[in-house]
């Protein structure tokens, strides 16, 4: 069963081996960009967001992509981002957005 782990600081090597059970060197994360909250380590963004929204997250702050532990690589990629309004897309389209979303991937899981 996946391990979601909540995180508003840097991550412990435990925290991190929770979050990478699932998928082994790839965690899926959603972000709150506003909190500077991260869920990470669930099968599906779906899940994530919807702790992060019982946690008291606003929806419209919240964000899905990845971390590949291998290359470090991260990606903006989920259906959760798609928003026909103002990202039509799987990815974060708002160099913006992905850039907030990137510097708290970095400062909580790197």
């Amino acid at each position: 069963m996946p391990i979601i782990i909540i995180r508003n600081r840097k991550a412990t090597k435990k925290e991190l081996d929770k979050m990478s059970y699932e998928l082994g060197d790839y965690i899926k994360v959603v972000v709150d960009v506003e909190k500077e909250i991260l869920a990470g380590g669930g099968g599906m963004h779906y899940d994530e967001e919807q702790l992060l929204l019982e946690y008291g997250c606003e929806q419209k702050n919240l964000w899905g992509g990845g971390i590949d532990f291998t290359t470090k690589e991260i990606d903006y990629n989920s259906m959760i981002n798609i928003r026909p309004n103002d990202n039509p897309s799987r990815d974060i389209l708002s160099e913006n957005l992905r850039k907030r979303f990137k510097e708290i991937v970095e400062k909580i899981l790197l």
